[in-house]
């Protein structure tokens, strides 16, 4: 389980200067972390902002204390309003709706999904792959160095975890999706960024309840249920830790 008893490391995730990882004493760590002043928290990029896991980041990130840009093409549509909050409506397609995105910020989360229909189910999916060739180049000229995204149990190496039977159904109604994150997760690994790639479970629109397990090992990746908050909650907090750092955590309960 995801506990909060851990020491917070100190990094920077610009790519202009030169990233240090290390233990330190609070208020030293604060007053270094991200190059900026203790009172000053980073600022966050969360890409798909208006709906399911990244709108539950959003408001997360909000209440952390974070300065977050929301980032959508419904980013209008946000209902939330709050003095650290920008809503930015940008097609994560679009370079030049990315790379100014990207301006003054210190870390991007990357919660892009696609709607159950019958595009994921018989049609192309190409949104998680091309939107990724787009942000890791773009993140590279900008100096933003960290990249947290989401993808899902299935993909990459943790597809052969998923077992025969299940494997069958995932195959059928995720196969086209999920194919795609698996090219989303090799541009990621290849990206030289530091970035951690987030698989969760089968999503549910509970609350957050901060009691999840956090499966590094591929010996423990199983499937099951998490909620979008949790997610959304482990999300927001690897923003302030390397303790995941070119890692692919399977999260469930």
């Amino acid at each position: 389980m995801i506990g909060n008893n851990g020491a917070r490391l100190a990094f920077s995730p610009r790519l202009n200067s030169s990233p240090t990882f290390r233990a330190d004493s609070r208020a030293s760590e604060e007053a270094r972390y991200f190059g900026r002043s203790a009172n000053v928290m980073p600022k966050i990029l969360i890409i798909g902002a208006s709906q399911g896991i990244g709108l539950e980041a959003l408001k997360q990130a909000l209440a952390s204390g974070y300065e977050v840009r929301a980032m959508a093409r419904s980013a209008n549509k946000i209902s939330i309003e709050h003095p650290s909050l920008e809503k930015v409506v940008g097609n994560a397609l679009d370079r030049d709706h990315v790379e100014a995105a990207l301006d003054g910020i210190d870390v991007v989360v990357q919660a892009l999904g696609v709607p159950a229909d019958l595009q994921a189910l018989f049609g192309p999916v190409q949104l998680f792959s091309e939107s990724t060739r787009i942000l890791v180049p773009a993140m590279a000229r900008a100096g933003v160095g960290r990249l947290i995204c989401v993808t899902g149990f299935g993909a990459g190496d943790s597809r052969e975890r998923l077992g025969s039977v299940p494997s069958i159904p995932f195959r059928i109604f995720l196969g086209r999706v999920y194919d795609d994150k698996d090219i989303q997760e090799q541009i990621v690994r290849g990206s030289g960024l530091h970035w951690t790639i987030v698989r969760p479970v089968l999503l549910t629109n509970g609350v957050r309840t901060g009691r999840y397990q956090v499966l590094e090992d591929p010996k423990r990746w199983r499937g099951g249920f998490i909620s979008r908050a949790d997610v959304a909650d482990f999300l927001i907090k690897s923003a302030q830790t390397n303790a995941y750092l070119w890692k692919t955590p399977v999260l469930a309960y």
